[in-house]
């Protein structure tokens, strides 16, 4: 049994799931930080720096607070502040993913040579020339 789960885990997709999760998590982290610390700041520049994370309704006349960490202590609150902030950055991170990846994919696409043209056949190498013969003629 030790055998086979050994043969299992060494088989080649297991261990290249598992260097994917691995670089997977390690781009997420690069793609966080270029949203939180290079996006963001520029978008809260250009609009002000609206920061939508504190902007709550509350549920409960005995909350009274002006920020949302407060306001959560005081009772129930919709924090859809928070939810809108959360949204545009997955939008964001969506928007990056997807314009890296079309990055990727024109640099493959840059690399795959194109095909070689099919091998003629006898048959076909022969019109050619018969062709050519007969275009000479």
């Amino acid at each position: 049994m030790l055998k086979e789960f050994r043969e299992f885990a060494m088989k080649g997709n297991v261990v290249d799931l598992a260097v994917g999760v691995i670089i997977g998590a390690a781009f997420g982290a690069i793609v966080s930080s270029l949203v939180g610390d290079v996006i963001m700041p520029v978008i809260g520049a250009i609009t002000g720096g609206l920061d939508f994370s504190n902007y709550f309704t509350p549920l409960s006349k005995a909350v009274n607070a002006s920020n949302l960490a407060d306001a959560k202590k005081q009772g129930a609150v919709l924090a859809w502040g928070n939810f809108l902030t959360l949204t545009l950055n997955f939008l964001i991170v969506a928007f990056v993913l997807f314009i890296v990846i079309r990055a990727m994919n024109k640099l493959k696409r840059k690399d795959e040579a194109a095909p070689a043209p099919p091998k003629l056949t006898r048959q076909e190498e022969l019109l050619i020339e018969i062709r050519d013969l007969l275009k000479k003629g």
